[in-house]
């Protein structure tokens, strides 16, 4: 079992830059791959970004390559989303995801979640 809690959203002007922290419970946690989704009000929860087991590899969506960074640190259990050059778009909830499927980019690759955290970036 593993519990992830998301925190470091908020509001923040375009341009500017945000990092999230997903902290999570259980000694299990190196593990697991951990993803980061994101769902806009209307929309599908869709793909940011995912870190394997050690940390080494990583995958983005077109969408925010570049301008957008995941780490972990499993000595504290703990993955981070790292957000530069915010749009207007990528105003949503985020959240994050622990799993051990190998499609990092589907819902169903991942066995727990976070609450999510708000991100607004304004125009």
């Amino acid at each position: 079992q593993v519990q992830l809690v998301e925190s470091g959203g908020g509001l923040v002007q375009a341009g500017g830059s945000l990092r999230l922290s997903c902290a999570a419970s259980g000694r299990t946690f190196s593990s697991y791959a951990m993803g980061w989704f994101r769902q806009a009000p209307g929309k599908e929860r869709e793909f940011v970004g995912a870190i394997n087991w050690s940390g080494d590899i990583t995958s983005y969506a077109g969408s925010v390559k570049g301008r957008f960074t995941i780490s972990r640190d499993n000595a504290k259990n703990t993955v981070y989303l790292q957000m530069n050059s915010l749009k207007p778009e990528d105003t949503a909830v985020y959240y994050c995801a622990a799993g051990r499927g190998s499609r990092w980019n589907s819902v169903g690759a991942y066995d727990y979640w976070g609450q999510g955290t708000q991100v607004t970036a304004s125009s």
